[in-house]
């Protein structure tokens, strides 16, 4: 056998090892989600919510990259389920990504549904939630992909990993609360405390033996896996007397950045290195939410768990300092000194060709009150209020899901006219633009944007302040993408591209549009499907604040999208 034919032959040998190790190392994960409800008392009261597996938050699933996830969901709620994978590619499984009517329509009481996929290409701290109403405040729980069995961390292995998952609570039915708002017309009312890993912590009544307690050992080091699975607040997170380092975002591994207080929107995960190096003693990690919206009433409490090291005498936490709540160059300055880690196991560089220039406004608005008489609606002037992206207020089908309607050639389900610029020019953060009868005003439609197969698409958000201004959390489904750049005020093609970072900007699933600013995307198009882009704050999605991609089938079988599996639900 010649030279060239032998090492041919040794190179095919090892390709062929290589691929029976990948698939050996790969397994599937399989777990059962019974979803009904169930009655738990926090803050001195009885109440009756919808959980998984009868715990608050919900099952931890840990899977390693490559591995198959299975995950059995029975509905024995009384309303209508999804879940959603957030943050999970989903790369040809866009079946299983879960938002109801727009991948899937829902699992009815009584019914059940098996999803399945492969969790490829990323590691890192992501999670599940409820993707129908506000069945998210409960119905949720961390998803944890570790490297492929063989593989380490980018950083030292800790001694311990612990998934820290901040909530939300209501002394109410949630979906009573989204309905009486939606009823209305106006905002819903706001949660009655947050909560860390369920526990709403010793500050709110009824609370102090309803505390989060971590035990720690000293000289330790241990991986946070921080998850904000609020519904409608973005919060600041500090322990008392540690620094911590902030090693990745939304399953994207970032260069490690030292700070003492961590910034999260609904959505978004953080995972820091905290090391247990200060005096034995009892420390408070506490929460409280970052609260942009001037004038607008919120939830101004705090939860706090204790963190107390091994052998450490009984003593009053000390409690940190935290933000206030309109701290806003805190939370500007933790999000735009984010980089992403180049030298990490899936960074890709950003495109730097872009086939799709997108310039889209997000806010607030009204829409027509549509009453029966005389009667008016709850929001102002006696509209209703209505959310928007380029003024198209999102309303999603209900008789079929679009990605059904994608793949099985359905029209009249929704329009492929979502304009790449807002239809109208304005000073769009002038608050004197606040409630101008001239721009506020904005219709119901199902209008998403269609790209091609592996286009690359760059967004520039622009938050407007028709009804005052804060920080959108925007989360894009399928995907992540590079944060380019990010500022406040206006974004001025001319000044602010100057300021793109192309060499190594943290990547992410969700970014909190600046507060009365912009923010620049980029991301390739590689999977086909329709994946929701929207707000992740749960009061402004039924409003409207959301739009969908719909990316069509490469010329491969490989790149295009397979048939719905046969028990999709039915509508």
């Amino acid at each position: 056998m010649a030279h060239h034919q032998v090492f041919l032959f040794v190179c095919t040998i090892i390709a062929l090892l290589a691929s029976y190790s990948s698939l050996a190392s790969a397994a599937v994960v399989e777990h059962s989600f019974h979803v009904q409800n169930r009655t738990i008392t926090r803050l001195c009261r009885r109440q009756v919510i919808t959980a998984v597996n009868g715990s608050l938050p919900g099952p931890t699933i840990r899977v390693n990259e490559g591995d198959t996830l299975v995950v059995h969901v029975f509905n024995l709620s009384p309303y209508n389920l999804t879940i959603h994978w957030h943050g999970v590619f989903q790369l040809l499984s866009g079946w299983a990504d879960g938002p109801e009517f727009s991948t899937q329509c829902p699992i009815r009481p009584g019914h059940s549904y098996t999803y399945k996929f492969n969790v490829t290409g990323q590691e890192g701290t992501l999670w599940w939630h409820a993707h129908v109403s506000w069945l998210r405040a409960t119905v949720h729980g961390a998803l944890i992909i570790r490297p492929k069995k063989g593989n380490s961390y980018p950083f030292p292995k800790p001694y311990r990993e612990v998934p820290i998952l901040l909530g939300e609570w209501w002394n109410a039915n949630v979906v009573d609360v989204e309905n009486e708002g939606l009823a209305s017309g106006g905002a819903p009312n706001n949660s009655d405390a947050y909560t860390i890993n369920g526990w709403p912590g010793d500050l709110y009544p009824c609370s102090v033996n309803q505390t989060y307690k971590l035990t720690v050992k000293h000289g330790k080091t241990y991986l946070l896996r921080i998850i904000n699975a609020a519904l409608n607040n973005q919060l600041f997170f500090k322990i008392a007397n540690h620094k911590m380092k902030v090693v990745a975002v939304d399953a994207a591994y970032t260069d490690p950045y030292v700070t003492d207080v961590v910034v999260t929107g609904p959505g978004q995960t953080t995972d820091v290195l905290l090391t247990a190096d200060q005096a034995p003693a009892s420390y408070y990690m506490a929460a409280n939410p970052y609260a942009s919206a001037a004038g607008v009433p919120f939830d101004n409490t705090t939860t706090r768990g204790i963190i107390i090291y091994e052998g450490a005498q009984t003593s009053t936490p000390l409690m940190p300092i935290l933000p206030a709540f309109n701290d806003t160059p805190t939370a500007h300055k933790f999000f735009t000194n984010l980089t992403g880690l180049v030298t990490g196991p899936f960074w890709i560089p950003p495109p730097r060709k872009v086939d799709e220039h997108m310039f889209i406004t997000i806010g607030l608005g009204l829409t027509a009150c549509n009453r029966q008489g005389n009667a008016t609606c709850g929001g102002p002037n006696g509209q209703r209020f209505a959310a928007s992206m380029n003024n198209a207020s999102f309303q999603f089908p209900d008789k079929i899901s679009m990605l059904e309607a994608f793949f099985h050639n359905v029209n009249g389900v929704y329009t492929t006219d979502f304009p790449n610029q807002p239809p109208l020019k304005f000073d769009y953060t002038n608050a004197n633009n606040s409630m101008n009868p001239a721009i506020i005003m904005t219709t119901k439609s199902t209008k998403v944007k269609k790209v091609k197969f592996n286009a690359t698409v760059e967004i520039v958000f622009q938050n407007t302040a028709l009804i005052g201004i804060e920080n959108h959390p925007i989360h894009l489904h399928g995907f992540n993408f590079h944060v380019l750049a990010q500022g406040f005020g206006n974004y001025n093609p001319a000044v602010d591209r100057k300021k793109f970072n192309l060499f190594n900007p943290q990547e992410r699933n969700t970014i909190g549009v600046p507060v009365g600013g912009w923010a620049v995307i980029r991301f390739r198009a590689n999977n086909p499907g329709v994946w929701l882009t929207h707000c992740h704050l749960d009061v402004h999605l039924p409003w409207g604040l959301a739009t969908s991609f719909v990316v069509e089938n490469g010329p491969t079988p490989s790149t295009r999208l397979p048939p719905p599996p046969p028990d999709l639900p039915k509508c």
